[in-house]
């Protein structure tokens, strides 16, 4: 008995230490079934886990439109994913794990830091879940984002240099591409947080949010009007931006008001070109060692009917700006590290953090916006792993239609 009250009573640092070292979320799910001391002392979210998760909602399926009103979803960790493993229909796969999130009516638009950014299709709200935890977080809702306006039926707003009036639900699908937050919140009340997000809307716009704000300030670029954003991240108290040339915008952070532009004097690759049939999804990345990635994914348009679209990733291409630097320079190796990409906010790991995974690689998920917001239209989503050795591919779930796009989480 004595061992016994030895390991219940274990110090919490240690106990914490134990933690840190299991690299798998199924691993750590047993340690608080111990017993009810280590239930106490473990937080429901692991401090040690760095590998990311795949979240699948369930109810859709192959030749099946968009269906809204679900709110079910399985979770499973990567690099354990495959065809074999990923099934939409059975919750007693291993490394797979049944959750239920309040996604009604709901759009993933983020995934940064343990948490999911949400949109509401009805209310246009704009919250931040944590999947483990439940915790809500609420953000200024859409019609606070800059030259959005809604009169309870209509909304008027902007995509590209284009001006749209839509019925209020087709509008909160399409206006807010993605959203980005530069840290976890410290603890679930919305007054005492201290963090910052930035919101991708209407395919040209940012907008810029710091806790405890009650609306959205506009991020102005200079860009040309016609120029579309695709990739936000927050990196070393700075806000980048990438465009569809290419093109690179820096904001600093580490101001009293809003952030202030940075004029950049980088020029985009000179190769970086978008061929015919082919469209080009350009993603930034920071670095451990401070330099920039620009990952350019190439996507084959497969099928564009009336009510079915279908895409295939067919290849990347990997530019590095070093710190200081004012020129990218090509790669064709990540060495020991992964890239992991979609809505989530983009970001390389360390393939020796999580276990049984191999460097050199890519995981992605589909971050297309204006198609997946179209009623009645089979939609079926781009997943996989790219290996960017030999250039092979491979991909999960491509003939299932889910009527919210899977998402990464990541620690």
């Amino acid at each position: 008995m004595g061992e016994v009250d030895q390991w219940e009573n274990i110090h919490e640092d240690m106990l914490n230490q134990i933690a840190k070292r299991l690299y798998s979320y199924d691993d750590y799910l047993q340690l608080p079934l111990v017993c009810k001391q280590w239930n106490s002392k473990l937080p429901k979210i692991p401090n040690g886990i760095k590998a990311p998760w795949l979240l699948v909602p369930i109810g859709g399926a192959a030749k099946e439109p968009f269906k809204a009103g679900k709110d079910i979803c399985h979770v499973s960790q990567l690099p354990t994913i495959d065809e074999e493993t990923v099934d939409t229909f059975s919750v007693e796969e291993k490394g797979i794990y049944h959750l239920k999130l309040e996604l009604q009516y709901n759009l993933i638009r983020g995934s940064c830091h343990g948490w999911l950014i949400i949109v509401s299709i009805y209310e246009g709200t704009i919250r931040m879940l944590n999947p483990l935890t439940k915790v809500c977080l609420d953000l200024p809702p859409i019609s606070t984002l800059p030259n959005v306006n809604d009169d309870g039926d209509e909304c008027s707003y902007y995509l590209g240099p284009f001006k749209y009036i839509t019925d209020i639900v087709y509008a909160y699908k399409i206006i807010v591409w993605k959203v980005v937050i530069n840290s976890a919140p410290i603890n679930d009340n919305d007054n005492n947080n201290n963090f910052m997000a930035v919101a991708l809307y209407g395919a040209a716009h940012l907008a810029f949010y710091k806790s405890n704000s009650r609306k959205w300030i506009k991020l102005t670029t200079n860009a040309d009007r016609y120029t579309y954003f695709q990739d936000v991240i927050f990196f070393q108290e700075k806000i980048y931006i990438i465009d569809d040339n290419g093109q690179l915008y820096e904001f600093d952070t580490n101001t009293k008001a809003e952030p202030v532009r940075i004029t950049h004097e980088v020029t985009p690759p000179s190769d970086v070109v978008t061929q015919e049939e082919v469209t080009n999804l350009k993603y930034l990345i920071g670095c451990a060692d401070g330099s920039l990635l620009m990952v350019v994914r190439h996507v084959h348009n497969l099928m564009q009917q009336d009510n079915q679209r279908s895409y295939e990733t067919i290849k990347f291409d990997i530019y590095e700006l070093k710190k200081n630097a004012n020129t990218w320079s090509r790669i064709t190796s990540l060495g020991n590290y992964v890239l992991v990409i979609g809505f989530n906010g983009s970001v390389q790991m360390l393939a020796d953090d999580f276990s049984n995974c191999k460097g050199n690689q890519i995981f992605f998920t589909d971050n297309f916006v204006d198609d997946q917001t179209l009623d009645d239209v089979v939609y079926y989503h781009n997943i996989g792993i790219f290996n960017l050795e030999d250039e092979s591919c491979q991909t999960v779930l491509s003939d299932v239609n889910f009527f919210c796009p899977p998402v990464w989480i990541l620690p």
